[in-house]
């Protein structure tokens, strides 16, 4: 099959929808990260912000657990865009992005147990080792670590989604893209 002909395939409605809500979640998480020690420890503010982001952060998990098994056994396979190195690299990219955003999510939990957190002030998550400080930190630290790799990645993959688009004009951004 030629580029032009894959042009024309697209995936199915609801792989694009997973990819774009996977994608909104990422962004949306990443901002809340960037703003939750604005607000002084212990106030109320601080406690709802990251409660939306340890629920926003879960349903992300649970987004990422359909996104597989629906690719696994019902998505939509298009034939590669490309041969050779640049598909290996796409292969590479998108594996990479599955297992730091499954790392994401399971760090994001470590974090949340073993620093302990009240979800909007209705439960707490009590802390693993209230002794042991250090092993919070570590597991914040990586996340945080992780969250960043998972920007990077993204921003090569949109970019190369650009490339297409914009240099090559080979149809593979539209794969992706709702219809309207």
């Amino acid at each position: 099959m030629t580029r032009m002909q894959t042009a024309f395939l697209r995936y199915d409605q609801k792989t694009i929808v997973l990819h774009w809500l996977t994608a909104g979640l990422i962004v949306l998480l990443w901002g809340l990260a960037q703003i939750i020690d604005v607000f002084p420890r212990d106030s109320d503010m601080r406690v709802h912000v990251r409660s939306v982001h340890i629920v926003l952060g879960v349903a992300l998990g649970f987004v990422l657990v359909t996104r597989i098994l629906w690719r696994l056994r019902d998505g939509r396979t298009l034939p590669p865009s490309d041969t050779g190195l640049l598909n290996v690299l796409s292969h590479a990219a998108h594996y990479a992005l599955y297992a730091l955003m499954i790392a994401e999510v399971a760090l994001g939990l470590a974090t949340a147990w073993t620093r302990g957190d009240s979800i909007f002030n209705l439960f707490s998550i009590p802390p693993f080792d209230p002794a042991n400080t250090a092993l919070a930190r570590e597991t914040r630290s990586l996340h945080g670590l992780v969250a960043n790799l998972i920007l990077i990645v993204a921003g090569a993959h949109a970019a190369a989604a650009l490339f297409h688009h914009y240099v090559r004009r080979d149809g593979v951004l539209q794969r992706m893209l709702p219809e309207m």
